[in-house]
């Protein structure tokens, strides 16, 4: 025996003959001889024992007739035997051995066999259950492997073999770090020390690696460690188990990735971000270069046609996004915003025109025909190291948007066909949220027009208020809502304030308050007291919301309308389901307007009331929509402490007023759209007005005449006076015959001249064509001809007639006739018809 034999069978070896049962057997399984081991393990004398079956003395647990099977197999095999095996001793308890069968050649055929059995228990491995090695790690698909002290492999399984493409010879006596390179073996072995000093068991340590198996592609593992220990305690090195999880762990990656790119793909509904979104989300995680190129037609809000594109289409495709692992972006040859053409033969060309995702797993930027098409591109691609390439197109309900390209570099490995698909998916995601940008874009850029064309653009010039306004939408992206505002001159030099808000936001309320702010303007014409406007708008509201089905309440508004008259210093107010408007005096003191409050608009059969309050000459009357006071925390007391603060000097300019109010908003941004009127109140001199008595005698027509004419020479208005005088004559003629006392003159010098005609009556007058053999009927198509405009309005006593006529110039024809003899005629040809003359 040589001297390593020796030491294999040395007390510290794995058979100690001192404790090993030796056995010589014939080749029919009859024992031949035995040692005091072997009494001493088994306790059969060698009396008992020579002579016996080795089935008998190795009587296996539970054993039945199969047991003398297995030993003549054992026995038989000419490489010998070893195995575990679980037998009985003597007095019948359980010894779990490890058994070896080894045949003695010499010149005879039927040679003998020495069988060596020993107590598990006494091995060095026995704390490793050498059986759970033997028996299921060995056929295990789980990568088991056992290493020492030192770290050095002394036992692998076939499937940590196959799993990293390095033999047993390879690997015995060897550190992992010395067969796999590929690996990240110092942070491995240093979990392996942790485990041997510490003896607490790692589960589950997940590590990143390219294994001499597959050394393109990277792989992921999970490794669980154990310490190793025999019955003294002492400790013999590290058990571990690993397990190949690259498809579960890349299906996690991709998990993440996507959930990632649904956070920052479609963040806003803007065509170019999001297409920088998708091209930022998927570097570095899944590509080192990635662009995305539009259609033209999508970016100029045209409609493309459904199906795969001709190529003559991708002539006009425009670069959206761009990103790389490199600073700068050095990759792209097309900067952002500028046309992208590729030659026929390119990959993005070919994905658009068949309509499906084309993956390259290895680019072979050197073929000729390609690089024929663009040798610039080819060059400068082939230069940064590009190897593999992916390419997605963009689509969205049927519709091609563009193309998406994805390019990795050396040394990162090529694309997989799970990458493909997790690039489809980022791709599915941003041309959904492309595609509504690019509607919402559209239906924004609508909407906007529409809003833009119903709200004022500049206030109407009149002299009874100061004015000046703000209007901000809480949808920063859309800037639609249904808010409105309004100026509208009244006759008599009055104005009327409006101030509306519509339920919701975007083009259907953008369309009701069209509707509404139309329906005010021409109710305001008809010089309505404002309780009766309000009720107007009310049933038209009804109507719309019957119209269009709207039986769930989306149509609905509240209105504010207010008429000034800067003659009385008074303004008439009513509201429906408004906000009250701020009064803030001359003496800066603020408080709300006590005004009754109506039901909302479209709600209907309810009353409104108004109230008429004087307001001195230089008050401000703030007039607003409930945004203005609604901030995140829904304060209304702190909105309305708020727009008094702000308001504390009525004398500022209006637009730093309303610059000051918008900028205490909370937030920067309201929680609903704000719309602000800001009004200061004027008074009429004493000196533009003049009013008189007409007594009820037509001999007064003549003396009116004359009081208008010098009161236009006192106020330098001689060029008005021959329509002036035509206006005035037919007027307070038509009183004294259709009318009913008392009846009044009054002449305003505003911006315009205002004539007004007072009397008792409530019958309205109306034009009406008179025959040519009718001696009147004529006097309102002259009114009409010389007026810039002309109405009547009522009030508690009963009507005015009204007609304005432009400062600094003389409407109508020039008079051919004789002033006096045509003024005379007209004494006679009142036109006013009453309801009697119907």
């Amino acid at each position: 025996m040589s001297a390593s034999q020796s030491s294999r069978f040395s007390g510290d070896g794995v058979f100690d003959l001192t404790r090993t049962a030796v056995v010589m057997a014939d080749r029919a399984g009859v024992a031949q001889g035995w040692t005091r081991g072997a009494e001493r393990l088994l306790g059969y004398p060698v009396s008992e024992a020579v002579g016996r079956p080795l089935s008998d003395l190795f009587a296996g647990v539970g054993a039945g007739s199969e047991q003398d099977g297995r030993w003549q197999t054992r026995l038989a095999s000419a490489d010998g035997w070893s195995g575990l095996e679980a037998v009985r001793h003597k007095d019948g308890h359980r010894l779990d051995l490890e058994v070896r069968v080894l045949p003695l050649l010499d010149a005879r055929k039927d040679s003998a066999r020495l069988v060596l059995a020993a107590e598990m228990a006494r091995t060095p491995w026995s704390g490793a259950s050498r059986s759970f090695l033997e028996g299921i790690l060995g056929m295990s698909p789980i990568g088991v492997a056992m290493v020492n002290a030192d770290l050095q492999f002394v036992w692998l399984n076939d499937a940590l073999e196959e799993m990293g493409g390095t033999t047993r010879p390879q690997r015995l006596g060897k550190r992992l770090a010395d067969i796999q390179p590929g690996l990240d073996g110092e942070s491995i072995e240093a979990e392996m020390r942790r485990v041997l000093s510490t003896g607490i068991p790692s589960v589950g340590y997940e590590y990143l690696g390219r294994p001499q198996s597959d050394p393109q592609r990277e792989h992921a593992y999970s490794t669980s460690f154990f310490r190793l220990e025999d019955d003294a305690g002492q400790v013999l090195g590290v058990c571990y188990m690993v397990l190949d999880v690259t498809e579960s762990y890349r299906a996690r990656q991709r998990m993440a990735l996507l959930n990632k790119a649904g956070e920052r793909i479609g963040s806003s509904l803007d065509v170019w971000r999001t297409a920088q979104e998708l091209a930022d989300a998927a570097v570095p995680d899944l590509a080192d270069f990635v662009t995305v190129d539009l259609l033209d037609a999508l970016l100029t809000s045209q409609d493309a046609a459904p199906g795969p594109l001709d190529a003559a289409d991708l002539l006009t495709m425009r670069r959206a996004g761009a990103q790389s692992v490199r600073e700068n972006c050095p990759e792209a040859v097309v900067a952002i915003g500028e046309a992208a053409a590729y030659p026929p033969s390119a990959p993005v060309v070919r994905s658009l025109t068949e309509g499906d995702s084309t993956l390259l797993r290895t680019l072979d930027l050197a073929d000729g025909d390609r690089s024929a098409d663009d040798p610039f591109r080819a060059a400068h691609l082939r230069g940064l190291g590009f190897h593999s390439l992916m390419v997605v197109p963009l689509r969205a309900r049927g519709v091609f948007l563009g193309a998406a390209a994805f390019a990795r570099r050396q040394p990162v490995g090529p694309f997989q066909p799970d990458d493909l698909v997790l690039a489809e998916e980022f791709v599915a995601r941003a041309a959904i949220s492309i595609d509504n940008a690019r509607r919402y874009t559209r239906e924004h850029t609508a909407a906007l027009t529409l809003q833009h064309s119903l709200l004022p653009r500049d206030l109407p010039e009149q002299c009874a208020v100061e004015a000046a306004y703000r209007y901000l939408p809480a949808d920063s992206l859309s800037g639609v809502g249904g808010d409105w505002f309004d100026v509208i001159p009244l006759s008599g030099a009055r104005v009327a304030l409006v101030v509306g808000d519509v339920v919701g936001h975007g083009v259907h309320a953008a369309a009701t308050m069209g509707r509404l702010r139309a329906a005010v303007q021409a109710l305001a014409d008809l010089d309505l007291s404002p309780e009766e406007v309000l009720a107007h708008l009310d049933d038209m509201l009804n109507r719309v919301a019957h119209d269009t089905n709207s039986d769930d309440g989306s149509i609905g508004a509240t209105c504010l309308y207010a008429v000034y008259d800067p003659v009385s210093c008074s303004c008439a107010l009513a509201r429906a389901g408004h906000p009250a408007p701020l009064l803030v005096g001359p003496d800066g003191a603020g408080r709300l307007l006590e005004l009754p409050t109506g039901p909302p608009l479209g709600l209907g059969g309810m009353p409104f009331e108004s109230v008429e309050l004087p307001l001195p000459e230089g008050s401000l009357l703030a007039l607003y929509t409930n945004g203005l006071l609604l901030g995140k925390a829904l304060d209304l007391d702190g909105g309305i402490t708020r727009l008094r603060d702000a308001l504390a000097d009525p004398q500022a300019p209006l637009e730093d007023l309303c610059d000051t109010v918008i900028g205490g908003l909370p937030g920067g941004r309201p929680v609903d759209d704000v719309a602000l009127l800001l009004a200061r109140t004027r008074a009429l001199p004493r000196t533009r007005l003049a009013a008189w008595e007409i007594p009820a005698d037509p001999s007064a027509v003549g003396e009116a005449r004359r009081t208008a004419a010098g009161q236009l020479r006192e106020w330098g208005l001689d060029e008005l006076g021959f329509s002036t005088e035509l206006i005035v004559s037919e007027l307070v003629t038509n009183a004294l015959r259709h009318a009913s006392a008392p009846i009044g003159l009054r002449m305003i010098r505003a911006r315009e001249l205002i004539c007004e005609v007072s009397d008792a009556s409530s019958t309205s007058p109306h034009l009406r064509h008179a025959r040519t053999t009718d001696e009147g009927g004529r006097g309102l198509f002259l009114i009409a001809r010389y007026a810039q405009r002309w109405g009547t309005r009522y009030t508690a006593e009963g009507k005015i007639i009204w007609a304005e006529l432009p400062l600094g110039t003389t409407p109508g024809p020039e008079p051919t006739n004789d002033l006096d003899t045509l003024l005379e005629h007209l004494e006679d040809q009142g036109d006013f018809t009453g309801a009697e003359g119907r």
